[in-house]
């Protein structure tokens, strides 16, 4: 884990394990997974907002207005709503991103379940998926929940993290892998 990641798990564990408890506590964890997912899919699906979140150049007073006005016009749980404006008040909104994963790491283990990291070139289907947590399963020995990715620079083929495991089957790897070779060679 390189050292940002670890100061930014820092800084999101807490905020994870609090909003971890609360929604324990009122028995909203499904509903509470479900509103963060949804925001996951907006940092996922914009770039304006994920650069927004992490910009270091707007002030965070303007940040959390900005935020509270974006929540105040979706449909998310109150817990969830209120936590993001929390992170927003705090200047912490560049480490939600961390914070959201880190919550479903707690909420996974809590259903007994793992979380894999799957990213591919393209979409994958139901039924890879489906195959693809089939086979995760009978390897780990748990249900794995599966949270995907895009990146259609891989060309092909599939990069699985589970844990501080990685399991990297792209045609991005192999063919650096094949250059690297051909280097050591000529």
């Amino acid at each position: 884990m390189s050292a940002s990641s670890s100061a930014l798990a820092q800084i999101a564990r807490p905020y994870a394990n609090a909003l971890f408890d609360l929604g324990k506590e009122s028995g909203s964890l499904g509903d509470i997974e479900g509103g963060l997912d949804s925001i996951s899919a907006l940092v996922n699906d914009s770039s304006d907002f994920a650069d927004f979140l992490k910009s270091p150049l707007i002030d965070t007073e303007e940040k959390a207005k900005a935020m509270n006005a974006i929540l105040d016009k979706v449909s998310l749980p109150a817990l969830v709503s209120n936590f993001v404006k929390t992170a927003a008040g705090n200047g912490r909104l560049f480490a939600l991103p961390a914070m959201i994963a880190a919550f479903k790491e707690l909420a996974a283990a809590e259903r007994g379940e793992m979380r894999a990291e799957v990213t591919s070139a393209s979409e994958l289907t139901k039924a890879q998926l489906d195959s693809l947590a089939a086979t995760l399963k009978d390897k780990f020995g748990k249900d794995v929940a599966l949270d995907t990715n895009i990146d259609p620079s891989l060309i092909g083929g599939l990069v699985v993290k589970v844990g501080s495991r990685m399991i990297d089957t792209s045609l991005k790897t192999k063919l650096t892998a094949m250059k690297v070779a051909m280097k050591e060679v000529g």
